[in-house]
């Protein structure tokens, strides 16, 4: 029987299962396919259910990896190849290399000084990078990461008589002998890209929910203030439209679960940054399950946040203002609404990264991409991999996952 464990995603139920088990005193080895661990919870502005900041949860976790001798983290880094079965798995990682030094450096003025830029997927859009980067303030690890291939000639003449850039760092396998594979591969938001009926990616001021986060976030490309992406506006009437590409067999068939959480939580941020805003959320069905009732029950009580039963049928620009039209139903008063905001706020879904991702497994998922539940395999999948969560679960998953793993290397 192979004694280590293998925990391939480093959002917060991968973080969490590979802490417990080496908590426990297992090997644990934590890959993750991006330079940092924090998932998607590093890109918010708050997350539920005490509102705090990412870094408040995330710190936490990283000193647990820093001062635990059992646990390995490659950042990163993919799995290419899996064989054998439960207690004896064979694992080939591929690492991905950074070109900058195994330390954190500042090499932020090195950064600034490079003259091409890129997509910033950070950022979802809002904002362009240099190809030397460090994604977050409070990223781990603390390093910098060069995307070599969106470097200008100029730019790589100039690193290449750097002493803190290694252009020639070549990727390279490692083999790994595990017992127990956890699955926490997270998730991603729905594409906007296939919502232009609601006027996603051809309209400046139409927004996904995790952009909205990004504006409202002290690190992100506004330094916490909402504005308008066509002006710099700040937006003082708002609309947030719920099942984005969501309960749509045209899209994802499911309920993603924390959407209707994170636009009451986003309409609280506006109301706090602009006393005199106003707000109105398009529903199908408000879901706010348990202790999030008396949460949405006390958002709702504001008087400038209204929420409106209907589908939004047509989403349209104003091309002199940049503002938004939006048509929807009434479906209580069954009266056609006609309004127009400065900004509108797309609630869009979770959706596994699996969907659209292979891994060298032999899994059971379901037609969305979601992996079913079995400890039989020696492969476990935890958070997001399973079903929509919010964070708190996904931290009881990643929990749940590594007892499991555990009986599973000790044989029992």
């Amino acid at each position: 029987m192979a004694q280590s464990i293998l925990v391939i995603g480093g959002g917060f139920s991968g973080m969490t299962a590979a802490l417990e088990a080496a908590e426990l005193g297992e090997e644990v080895y934590l890959v993750e396919k991006s330079p940092y661990l924090g998932g998607r919870v590093m890109q918010l502005n708050k997350y539920f259910p005490k509102l705090c900041p990412p870094s408040c949860g995330l710190e936490i976790q990283y000193q647990r990896i820093k001062n635990n001798r059992n646990l390995q983290v490659f950042t990163m880094a993919d799995v290419v190849s899996v064989s054998g079965e439960a207690g004896n798995f064979e694992v080939t990682v591929k690492l991905r290399p950074r070109h900058t030094p195994a330390s954190s450096v500042d090499l932020s003025r090195l950064a600034e000084s490079l003259s091409q830029d890129a997509d910033n997927e950070f950022e979802f859009g809002l904002v362009k990078r240099r190809p030397l980067y460090m994604s977050a303030p409070f990223a781990y690890p603390p390093r910098y990461v060069l995307d070599k291939e969106n470097l200008s000639e100029e730019d790589r003449s100039k690193l290449s008589k750097s002493k803190q850039i290694d252009l020639d760092q070549e990727e390279k396998n490692i083999t790994l002998q595990v017992g127990s594979i956890i699955l926490a591969t997270g998730w991603r938001p729905y594409d906007t890209s296939n919502l232009t009926n609601l006027g996603a990616g051809r309209i400046a001021n139409c927004i996904s929910n995790m952009q909205m986060e990004r504006l409202a976030a002290p690190s992100g490309p506004t330094e916490g203030r909402i504005k308008r992406p066509s002006d710099d506006a700040a937006p003082k009437k708002v609309a947030f439209v719920q099942c984005a590409g969501s309960r749509d067999e045209n899209h994802l068939n499911y309920c993603s679960y924390i959407c209707c959480m994170a636009s009451l939580k986003q309409a609280r941020y506006l109301r706090e940054q602009y006393p005199d805003s106003e707000v109105d959320i398009y529903y199908i069905d408000l879901r706010t399950p348990g202790r999030y009732e008396n949460f949405a029950q006390q958002t709702l009580a504001d008087e400038n946040i209204q929420a409106i039963k209907g589908k939004v049928a047509e989403v349209e620009e104003d091309l002199a203002s940049g503002d938004v039209w939006i048509t929807a139903e009434d479906a209580i008063s069954g009266r056609k609404l006609k309004t127009r905001y400065e900004m509108v706020v797309l609630a869009t879904g979770m959706q596994p990264n699996l969907a659209q991702e292979t891994l060298p497994l032999n899994l059971s998922t379901d037609e969305e991409g979601f992996v079913s539940e079995s400890d039989t395999s020696g492969i476990i999948p935890a958070g997001c991999a399973v079903e929509p969560l919010d964070v708190m679960k996904s931290a009881q998953s990643g929990t749940a996952a590594a007892m499991k793993a555990i009986q599973t290397v000790r044989g029992r």
